[in-house]
């Protein structure tokens, strides 16, 4: 039986607030491999951990991350107040390199970092991209950058070193041949984009699938050559007898 290896979304963000350190702590702690955060760039041009580039669904404040630097946007609490209310507040958004601080504590384990079409597009490709890389340099063999961006691939495709992962918008035969150009090592995609019965294109990549929380649906798709299941439920997904059998070590 094939046994996908499980990516915490966004860390446990089904019991954490969102790109947190705690959601990603808790995460590594319950055995994730892999954790998977998003990454946006400040007016500082600090690399923070957010999805979103606006403070309205995870502060419960209108303003700009964009127009925010690094210490008002640490005086924030994106605790994601509509989902939790006060209980995890004050927390403030992470830095990148307190992500990486966390990671290092936890040897078997790796990350996929998102970085957000918002940011490139705010603050040009270049800028952005040549941030991140440095930010990352030291961490490259733990890290695979991820984006719906193409150009941000095909960037990091010409600096050479560096995995990467294409997050699909579609799953299509556009899409499809748009993969085959830029040769990702990691096709991501929703799956509920997927026809229900599809066995995914095959290449020189391997395919990751989101957001499932069910371990049936999960070793239905890994029967069909999904290697990995990214999952908002960590815990839970791991809890699983089968899909126990391949967590980490929960580090030092």
């Amino acid at each position: 039986m094939n046994i996908p290896l499980l990516v915490a979304h966004r860390g446990d963000m089904t019991h954490y607030p969102e790109n947190s350190l705690p959601a990603l702590e808790a995460a590594l702690r319950a055995g994730a491999c892999i954790v998977e955060f998003d990454v946006q760039i400040d007016a500082d041009g600090d690399a923070v951990l957010l999805h979103d580039a606006d403070l309205r669904r995870t502060a419960g404040v209108e303003a700009s991350l964009f127009e925010l630097g690094t210490t008002e946007l640490r005086g924030l609490s994106v605790h994601e107040p509509a989902r939790f209310g006060d209980r995890f507040r004050p927390l403030p958004p992470p830095l990148l390199v307190e992500a990486l601080t966390l990671l290092e504590q936890f040897p078997d384990a790796g990350a996929l970092v998102e970085i957000k079409a918002e940011s490139l597009q705010h603050w040009g490709l270049d800028r952005v991209m040549e941030h991140l890389t440095e930010a990352l340099r030291d961490h490259r063999e733990r890290c695979t950058l991820i984006s719906f961006e193409p150009l941000a691939l095909a960037w990091l495709r010409r600096q050479g070193g560096w995995r990467t992962g294409w997050v699909l918008p579609r799953y299509d035969s556009r899409h499809e041949g748009q993969a085959r150009a830029l040769q990702p090592d990691l096709l991501i995609c929703n799956h509920g984009k997927l026809p229900a019965a599809a066995t995914p294109w095959p290449g020189d990549w391997r395919w990751m699938l989101y957001d499932i929380t069910e371990p049936g649906l999960a070793l239905d798709w890994a029967a069909r050559g999904v290697e990995f299941i990214e999952t908002r439920d960590i815990g839970a997904m791991l809890a699983d007898p089968l899909l126990g059998q391949r967590a980490c070590r929960r580090g030092l």
